[in-house]
């Protein structure tokens, strides 16, 4: 099955430095994140597992988040527990 490029919103990862988090997922979600891996790596011809996608996924879905982009620079992150 041939998947192509544009068809997925999450484009080639990035090397970044990460801290680690402990989630709770349903199990549907944890199928679908496993099957989004499996189509990342087929597209970009590079083997990526749903953890290594996770992070990469929220900051997407962060980053695309207006209500979020408008309210992140009315509060500082100090009152969000963040530093400053």
């Amino acid at each position: 099955m041939s998947t192509s490029v544009s068809k997925l919103r999450l484009g080639p990862l990035p090397k970044t430095e990460t801290v680690k988090l402990t989630i709770a997922l349903t199990a549907a979600l944890k199928v679908d994140l496993e099957r989004y891996a499996a189509l990342h790596a087929q597209t970009y011809g590079e083997p990526v597992d749903a953890v290594t996608l996770i992070p990469h996924m929220l900051e997407s879905f962060i980053m695309r988040d207006r209500g979020f982009k408008a309210l992140k620079t009315k509060v500082p992150r100090s009152h969000l527990g963040g530093s400053d």
